[in-house]
């Protein structure tokens, strides 16, 4: 099936963690001459407490930093001003500071190109010349003369306006592409002559949560929310909507295809175009795991809207169609997810049949050039098998290595595919991949000034607190010396069903070329062994997820890699909760806290965007007294605790991040700043003109990249790079 070409052209959704100086391989990370972090205490900005108050069942819990909430308020803008004035002031006194920003700079300083894709008599790709704050789209022609497509980085002065997502018509003819403005969620479409690269009509706005299918060359399908009232950074939105625009038409005349009315609400709606053009097939869902699933026959006038799953209890999503045979993917009685094939004509799921059953390995699965390529997760590195549309394995793929594999997505008539191998120490390099042979030849190696042969990737397995085994992946310069004093960055994340498999990142190159050590814990609440690892870190079972983080830690520091004066934690998002709601637990453990734009308080945090749609892996404080004192229980805001000494803490968030709102950080940093009892430093780093990460400009990514190092590496007592 042709999948709608979004090129995701985004960062992480958090920093990645960088290089360092040479060294021999007879590892130097000497022990640093320890210093008090924080040599004289520093004075915060006076933050406000106000008055609120909330009940909860039969319970009352102060607020008292609620006013930060209101990202429109100038009182919030001159907090803001204030406490970056304190961190920048702090970070201005590391004398090397510059030095790892420098060795970013250097290192960063690549050719990175993507993989080709065609549309029409085009091939298309992306390329950065090394620095560039934002990847442009080029083409080839026919005859092979490249020219630029689009250059994201002429959409704003400086850098912060990002390509968001592209798509082309049925015949490459007309391309829509998405922007987003200072990092925020929010987007806006606009239609292009493919040819002249004109727009051809009025620009889409308030578009979230989106992609762009084409129904043929006439229009497309989106996705988005009324415009919330209140900030439309923060206030709740609740009922998605999927549209149809009509080319040449304006926007207020687009027909709303699927959640019109209030009966039922879902979170998140999306439409996909079958890539013959005849079914419609809509998701919708009221949380972030399980979806409905509706098919409509485009090819008929007045074709009715059927469902394929008419409940929220599995994911399921249309990979393919032959004719009227729908080829699914789902985890339906399969938590590992299987493919499954049904006739469209009665496509409900006593009708399934496995094509492709469900293993003991979780599957993702992609299509390209008539064939399916199911790759598995075999303990969080990439296996790969190629399959016809009978289901008969044609090969298993030989993959250059151990590492994670990206790929092998294309059209039917495609001849060649792409697929994309990195790990922890390898930088990503492209491979194009003959279907038919099975022979695969390098397409782009990237020209980085990280030589990985003088590193290694180890992976262990631990046991958490309950005797569950977790993998984690140990990445560090080769003849490390196991003395306890290596200054070591566990990461982790534990939510969502999201896997993290290892993937080359110049940060993380830069921190191990500093001799530092970079650790990624497999938790539980994540997909890395399917829906049942998954559902054991969620809801009333998320204390595993920060036992199985805490475990890890623990782990690294009895096996002599780290000790507490040189364990820095750092996490995104959930991840940020993850951080966030271990170092409340466990301050002694840990000498550096990271928690970039974290979901910290527990009790609203539902009340904000689509947050809402989180409450499958949260619950909400409303559910039931049990949920809210489970979430009370671990709330990071609310378990800072006056007298207790906390590691010395840098939050990182973005004023445009309508993800999760950055008032969480903002009231997390008010309790540190007013309740720590030690002298570390609790500061809070606000990127301005940003979001929730992805489209962040490079130049904002490098130093961002190099305070957090700076700020890790100087608490951990080091005066000069290691």
């Amino acid at each position: 099936m042709k999948k709608t070409l979004i090129v995701l052209l985004t960062s992480s959704l958090l920093f990645a963690c960088s290089k360092e100086t040479e060294q021999t391989t007879q590892q130097k990370t000497a022990a640093p001459e320890k210093h008090s972090a924080a040599e004289t205490k520093i004075n915060y900005p006076t933050t406000r407490k106000g008055a609120e108050v909330s009940s909860y069942f039969d319970m009352k819990v102060a607020d008292p930093y609620r006013w930060l909430e209101d990202d429109r308020s100038e009182e919030t803008a001159e907090w803001v001003k204030a406490q970056n004035n304190v961190t920048f002031g702090y970070l201005d006194k590391i004398n090397y500071r510059e030095k790892i920003k420098e060795k970013l700079t250097k290192i960063w300083n690549y050719e990175k190109v993507s993989s080709p894709f065609v549309e029409g008599k085009y091939t298309y790709f992306t390329k950065n010349d090394g620095l560039q704050n934002q990847n442009v789209v080029y083409r080839k022609n026919e005859q092979g003369e490249t020219e630029v497509f689009l250059d994201p980085n002429k959409f704003s002065e400086d850098g912060t306006t990002s390509l968001a997502g592209l798509s082309f018509s049925e015949d490459g003819s007309l391309a829509a592409y998405l922007i987003s403005e200072g990092g925020s969620d929010w987007r806006k479409i606009i239609v292009i002559d493919a040819e002249t690269k004109q727009p051809v009509e009025d620009t889409l706005v308030d578009v979230k949560f989106s992609g762009v299918s084409w129904k043929g060359n006439e229009g497309f399908f989106y996705s988005s929310y009324d415009k919330p009232d209140g900030s439309e950074l923060s206030a709740k939105t609740d009922q998605h909507k999927l549209y149809y625009h009509k080319l040449g038409t304006p926007q207020s005349q687009d027909q709303v295809v699927f959640g019109a009315t209030d009966e039922q609400k879902h979170r998140y709606v999306g439409g996909q175009v079958s890539e013959d053009g005849r079914f419609l097939f809509i998701s919708a869902a009221v949380s972030t795991s399980g979806n409905k699933l509706f098919m409509r026959d485009l090819s008929s006038d007045d074709g009715q809207l059927v469902a394929i799953v008419d409940n929220t209890n599995s994911d399921t999503y249309v990979l393919d169609t032959k004719g009227t045979q729908l080829f699914l993917v789902t985890n339906l009685n399969a938590p590992n997810r299987k493919v499954v094939t049904v006739d469209a004509k009665d496509p409900a799921p006593a009708n399934w049949k496995d094509l492709i059953p469900e293993t003991d390995n979780v599957l993702s699965i992609s299509t390209g050039a008539g064939y399916l390529f199911a790759e598995y997760m075999v303990d969080a590195i990439s296996q790969v098998k190629q399959y016809d549309y009978t289901g008969k394995l044609v090969r298993e793929v030989a993959l250059p290595g151990v590492g994670d594999v990206n790929g092998f997505g294309g059209k039917r008539e495609d001849k060649t595919l792409y697929f994309t191998f990195s790990n922890y120490k390898t930088p990503a390099t492209i491979y194009s991949f003959d279907p038919q042979s099975g022979n695969a030849d390098v397409y782009q190696k990237p020209n980085v000034a990280f030589d990985s042969d003088q590193y290694e990737s180890k992976q262990v397995f631990y046991k958490s607190k309950d005797g569950t085994s977790v993998p984690m992946i140990i990445s560090y310069k080769k003849g490390l010396n196991l003395n306890g004093k290596n200054p070591t960055i566990l990461y982790g994340y534990g939510g969502f069903n999201v896997s993290l498999t290892p993937r080359f990142s110049v940060t993380r190159a830069v921190w191990m070329e500093m001799g530092g050590i970079y650790a990624v814990a497999n938790l539980r609440g994540g997909g890395e062994y399917g829906k049942k690892w998954h559902k054991a870190g969620t809801q009333l079972n998320k204390q595993n997820v920060f036992d199985d983080f805490i475990a890890a830690a623990e782990y690294l520091i009895d096996q002599k890699y780290t000790s507490k004066n040189y364990l820095a934690i750092s996490g995104g998002s959930n991840g940020g909760l993850l951080v966030g709601a271990t170092m409340t637990q466990r301050p002694d453990l840990f000498q550096v806290a990271l928690p970039a734009v974290g979901v910290l308080d527990m009790l609203r945090y539902h009340t904000f965007t689509a947050g809402a749609g989180w409450a499958y892996d949260y619950g909400t404080a409303e559910d039931s007294k049990e949920m809210f004192e489970y979430l009370l229980g671990y709330s990071p805001v609310h378990n800072v605790k006056a007298g207790t000494q906390y590691p010395a803490t840098m939050i990182t968030t973005g004023d445009h991040d309508d993800r999760v709102v950055p008032a969480h950080s903002f009231k997390f940093a008010a309790e540190l700043q007013s309740k720590d009892a030690g002298n570390q430093p609790m500061l809070i780093r606000i990127e301005t003109n940003a979001g929730h990460g992805a489209g962040t400009p490079t130049s904002k990514q490098i130093d961002l990249a190099a305070d957090v190092y700076a700020f890790t590496l100087y608490n951990m007592g080091f005066r000069e790079l290691p």
